[in-house]
């Protein structure tokens, strides 16, 4: 499948080891992009127009609740659906993502690939 017909995903998080995972384990179905903070996440949102983003909360010079605030308040990707991927399990951040900052998803680390693939199946499977 060439880039362009593949969907695209955005990983936003400031570990190495956690995008490379991510990328192996949708690289093959999906076009991935990368970014190492919240800052870089709304930059590439506004310019690449991902099909989805999977966001950490935990990150450097901006960090994944203010990201994706940004993000659902732009013309030009509220529409793009963001899944925080964070370690931190607080029914607090999960409430404050879902119902203030617009994310439509929530998944812990560690996690697994069933888990990561059925919330983005919701998301970008054809719809039949």
């Amino acid at each position: 499948m060439s880039e362009s017909n593949q969907k695209r995903i955005l990983i936003a998080d400031d570990e190495t080891a956690v995008r490379a995972l991510v990328k192996r384990l949708l690289g093959s179905k999906y076009f991935i992009l990368e970014a190492e903070n919240g800052e870089e996440a709304v930059k590439v949102a506004v310019n690449q127009k991902p099909d989805l983003i999977l966001m950490d909360i935990l990150m450097p010079q901006m960090d994944g609740l203010t990201a994706c605030y940004a993000i659902k308040r732009n013309q030009a990707t509220k529409a793009i659906p963001v899944i925080m991927l964070t370690a931190v399990d607080y029914e607090l951040n999960r409430k404050l993502s879902q119902d203030v900052m617009g994310a439509q998803g929530y998944i812990t680390k560690p996690f697994d690939s069933q888990t990561l693939q059925s919330i983005i199946d919701k998301f970008l499977a054809p719809q039949k």
